[in-house]
C-alpha cells in the first residue's frame, strides 16, 4: 500500500476512534514481509485525468461493480468518479471502468441523516441532487473494499462485493438514533437515460424492482433484489414529485427513502444482488453469493480472490513500478466480466433470454481497444478464462449473427470499427484456448469480413474505403486488412487455399492508401486520387478514427516488413519513426481525448502501442528500449492521475505489464512477442500447465535500460522475438542490461 493509501486508511482509524465506533473494522495494509500482493494495488490510480476509472469493490471479472459516484455529469466523470471532486451523491451497482461510455449507474443507494445536502451538481441536470460531502483523508480502497466518511451525515461507509452482489455497510454516529437510505431508480448521469423502473417492498427488510436505461448500449437491463440487516420502520416513495407509502411503484423517476430506529450498533447493512433477466433471477444470485456470511466474511473472500488472481505472477521491482504493475494488473480483471446468473441465464444482444451451458457468458468486450494486448496477455496468465470468453464471443456470433464490435450488457453498440473478435479468436484458436469447430469458427470470421455494413461493401469492391464512404475512412481499411491477415491464417490452417489467398491479398490493402510523396497513409478518393489538402497534424480530419496520420501511418502489424519496404528500407523507416517522436504541436491544437504524447507518438489512446517497439524490425533495437522505458517512466505513475489516457478496459494496463516485463504482442494474433526492456529486476509467472516462467533483468535500473545480451534457457537468444509455445513451456528469459546501447 503507498503512502497515500496508509494515511487514509490511518485516518479513518483515528476518527473513528475518536467518535466512539471502536470495533470498527477499517482498511489496513499488510506487513511489508506479506507475501500478498494485493497491498501494492491501488485502486484510485486511473480515477483523476483521463484514466477514467472506479475505486469501489468488485470481484475479478466480477458482476458487481459497487463504487461511489460524485452525481455529476460531463466527461471527467464518466466512470461516476473522478478523484478531483468533493461530493458523494450515491453509491451504485454498475461501472465501466476507463471507457468513453457513459453508461450504466445502476441501483443507486445513499445513507442518509436529518435534512440532506442537496443542490445541482452541474448545469446539465434541471433538478437539485442529494449529496454528502467527504475528504480524501478519510477514504481508503483495496481490492474488494472501498471505505468513505461522509462528512455532511457522519456516517462511515464501507463496500465490498461478492460475485453478483454488492455489500454496503453504513456506521451511523453513536448520537444518531434514526438514519435514512435512499434508493434512486431513475439515477441518470452522461449518456445514460431512464426508460422504465420498478420497485416493490416484499416487507420491511427486502425490496426488488428493476432499471431499464439506454445510453451506448440501447437496451440495459438491470433486476435487483435487496436485503437490509434490519427492519425499516416506515417507507416513502417519490414519484414524479408526489410522495406515497404505496408498496410498489413504475416510472422513469422512481426513487424510494427508509427510515430505520438504529439499533446500539449503530449499522445498516445492505445487500443487493442484480439480473439482466429477472427479479427471480436476482433472488437466486443473493442467494447463491451466501447471505448467511457476514460482511467481513465477504469482504475476506474478495480478498482472497484477489490475492490468487494477482499472485500468480511475483515482481520484484522498485516499490513504484511493484505498484504501477499490480495496480494493472488488477485493472485487466476488470474486464471482461461475468453477466449471465447462477443459473446460467442471461439477456442476449438480440434482446432475448438465453441459457450458458457448463461456463459463464462474459459481456463488456471493448474490443477495438483490447485485442491489442489485454486478450493476448490473459492467453499466458489467464488461459481457462481466456477460453471461456472465447465460447462468449461465439455465443454473441450464434445469437446476434455477426461477432461482436463492441459488446456489453447484452447489447450491440458498433462502436468503433473493425471486426476485432477475428484476431482475438485466432489468435486463441492457435493457442488451443477454444473447443469451438474450427469450421464454425471459420465461418463466424469470414461472415464479418464479407458483410456489406460498416463501409466494408466499398472495401471489398475499390480493395479500400473510400473517402465518399464517411469518417474513418483511412483507419478502416488499415484495421480490416489486419483482420484480413489472421482471417487468412485460420484459413491456411483449414486448407482453404482459395480463401487463404483471397484473404491475404486482402491483408495487403494497407498499401492502397500509402502516399510515396508525403510517406504517409493517406485517404483516397474512388477515383483512386488521394484527397487534397492533406495534414499529418489534423485532428479534425474525417479520415483517421481518434487519432491524426502520425498515429496511423504505422498500423500494419502484420506485415512490418512490407512496410518498411514502402518506406524504402531501415534507414528511412527509422528516421520517419524518429520523427515521429520529435515531431511537436501545441497543446491548443489538440483534442481532449489526445494526451501522453511524445511528439507525434500518442500513448494516450491505442492505435499506436505498437509503434515503439517497430525499431526492432528495422535494425535499431536500442532506440525500442529507449523509447518504452521513456514511456513507462513518463506516461505511468503511481498517482491518481497515474494513467494517461483511459485505461481502455485494461489495454493501457496491458500494455505496461507486456512492457515491464519486456516483450509486447506487436502482431496479437501472431503467437510471437517483440523484446523490449524489462523495467522489473525479475518476475515469475505460474503457469496454469503448472510450468513457471521467469524473467530476470540484470542490472536493470532507470539509467541501464539498454539491453547488452539476451538468454532463453541458457543459451543466447539471437532474435528480437519470444514465441508463446516457448513462454508456456516454463523457462527463464534474462536480459543484461547497460547504461549503453550495446
Amino acid at each position: 500500500m503507498n503512502n497515500r493509501l496508509l494515511k487514509a486508511a490511518l485516518g479513518c482509524v483515528m476518527l473513528f476512534t475518536l467518535i466512539g465506533c471502536a470495533g470498527q473494522q477499517t482498511s489496513t495494509a499488510p506487513s511489508a514481509q506479506s507475501k500478498d500482493v494485493t497491498q501494492y494495488v491501488d485502486p484510485f490510480i486511473g480515477t483523476d485525468g483521463k484514466g477514467k476509472t472506479y475505486p469501489g469493490a468488485t470481484l475479478p471479472y466480477g458482476m458487481v461493480q459497487l463504487s461511489p459516484d460524485n452525481g455529476r455529469n460531463g466527461w471527467d466523470w464518466i466512470s461516476g468518479y473522478f478523484y478531483p471532486d468533493d461530493v458523494i451523491a450515491g453509491f451504485s451497482h454498475t461501472h465501466l471502468s476507463g471507457t468513453g461510455a457513459g453508461d450504466l449507474y445502476d441501483i443507486s443507494f445513499m445513507p442518509l441523516v436529518g435534512k440532506p445536502q442537496s443542490k445541482k451538481l452541474d448545469d446539465v441536470k434541471t433538478t437539485a441532487t442529494t449529496y454528502s460531502t467527504f475528504s480524501h483523508d478519510n477514504e481508503a480502497a483495496s481490492p474488494g473494499y472501498y471505505q468513505v466518511f461522509l462528512e455532511s451525515y457522519d456516517i462511515n461507509v464501507e463496500l465490498t462485493a461478492a460475485l453478483r452482489t454488492g455489500l454496503q455497510r453504513y456506521q451511523f454516529s453513536p448520537n444518531t438514533t434514526q438514519g435514512r437510505v435512499k434508493l434512486d431508480l431513475g439515477y441518470a448521469r452522461n449518456w445514460d437515460k431512464t426508460l422504465d423502473s420498478h420497485i416493490q417492498i416484499i416487507d420491511d427488510h427486502s425490496i426488488a424492482g428493476y432499471r431499464k436505461s439506454t445510453g451506448w448500449a440501447k437496451d440495459q437491463r438491470v433486476y435487483f433484489y435487496t436485503e437490509f440487516s434490519q427492519p425499516f420502520a416506515t417507507h416513502k416513495i417519490t414519484q414524479s414529485g408526489a410522495q406515497n407509502t404505496h408498496k410498489q411503484a413504475s416510472g422513469t423517476d422512481i426513487a424510494s427513502l427508509f427510515f430505520f430506529e438504529l439499533d446500539e450498533n449503530k449499522t445498516v447493512e445492505v445487500r443487493t444482488a442484480i439480473s439482466s433477466v429477472s427479479i427471480d433471477n436476482a433472488k437466486q444470485n443473493f442467494a447463491h453469493d451466501d447471505p448467511s456470511l457476514s460482511f467481513e466474511q465477504i469482504r475476506q473472500q474478495a480478498s482472497t480472490a484477489w490475492q490468487q488472481a494477482l499472485g500468480k505472477v511475483q515482481v520484484s521491482a522498485s516499490e513504484d513500478n511493484k505498484t504501477q504493475f499490480y495496480t494493472a494488473l488488477y485493472h485487466s480483471f476488470l474486464a471482461p466480466r461475468v453477466f449471465s446468473d447462477a443459473n446460467g441465464q442471461y439477456k442476449g444482444p438480440d434482446g432475448n433470454i438465453h441459457q450458458s451451458q457448463g461456463m459463464p457468458r462474459y459481456s463488456f468486450f471493448s474490443l477495438w481497444d483490447t485485442f491489442r494486448a489485454l486478450h493476448p496477455w490473459k492467453t499466458i496468465t489467464e488461459p481457462q478464462a481466456s477460453k471461456q470468453m472465447m465460447q462468449s464471443l461465439l455465443a454473441h456470433y450464434k445469437e446476434y449473427g455477426l461477432l461482436p464490435v463492441w459488446n456489453f450488457q447484452g447489447n450491440e453498440t458498433d462502436m468503433m470499427m473493425g471486426y476485432h473478435a477475428v484476431p482475438v479468436l485466432a489468435d486463441a484458436y492457435f493457442k488451443g484456448l477454444t473447443d469451438a469447430d474450427p469450421e464454425y469458427l471459420y465461418q463466424a470470421m469470414k461472415k464479418s469480413a464479407m458483410q456489406d455494413a460498416f463501409s466494408i461493401d466499398d472495401y471489398k469492391q475499390l480493395g479500400y474505403v473510400p473517402v465518399e464512404s464517411g469518417k474513418w475512412n483511412v483507419s478502416k481499411t488499415l484495421e480490416y486488412a489486419f483482420d484480413d491477415w489472421a482471417i487468412a491464417q485460420m484459413a491456411k490452417s483449414l486448407g482453404k487455399e482459395d480463401d487463404y489467398q483471397y484473404f491475404l491479398g486482402r491483408s495487403q490493402n494497407y498499401r492502397q492508401h500509402f502516399d510515396k510523396a508525403s510517406q504517409f497513409m493517406r485517404a483516397r478518393q474512388s477515383d483512386g486520387n488521394f484527397k487534397p489538402h492533406f495534414d499529418p497534424l489534423a485532428y479534425d480530419s474525417e479520415d483517421y478514427c481518434e487519432a491524426n496520420a502520425w498515429q496511423y501511418n504505422f498500423f500494419v502489424p502484420h506485415d512490418v516488413d512490407g512496410l518498411i519496404g514502402l518506406m524504402g528500407g531501415n534507414h528511412p523507416f527509422n528516421a520517419k519513426l524518429d520523427k515521429m517522436f520529435s515531431t511537436l504541436q501545441g497543446e491548443d491544437e489538440l483534442p481532449e481525448w489526445i494526451s501522453g504524447y511524445i511528439g507525434q507518438y500518442v500513448h494516450g489512446n491505442e492505435p499506436a502501442h505498437h509503434v515503439p517497439y517497430l525499431y526492432q524490425f528495422s535494425g535499431a533495437p536500442h532506440k525500442t528500449q529507449a523509447r518504452v522505458r521513456q514511456i513507462m517512466d513518463q506516461l505511468y505513475n503511481t498517482t491518481p492521475n497515474g494513467l494517461c489516457g483511459n485505461e481502455d478496459a485494461g489495454q493501457m494496463s496491458a500494455w505496461y505489464m507486456f512492457s515491464a516485463l519486456g516483450f509486447y504482442p506487436v502482431n496479437p494474433a501472431s503467437g510471437d512477442y517483440v523484446l523490449g526492456s524489462p523495467e522489473v529486476d525479475s518476475a515469475q509467472i505460474t503457469l496454469d500447465n503448472g510450468k513457471v516462467f521467469s524473467v530476470i533483468a540484470n542490472n536493470q535500473s532507470p539509467k541501464n535500460v539498454y539491453v547488452k545480451s539476451v538468454s532463453l534457457n541458457g543459451k543466447p537468444l539471437n532474435r528480437y522475438t519470444i514465441t508463446h509455445q516457448e513462454i508456456m513451456q516454463g523457462g527463464q528469459l534474462v536480459f543484461t542490461m547497460s547504461e549503453s546501447p550495446k
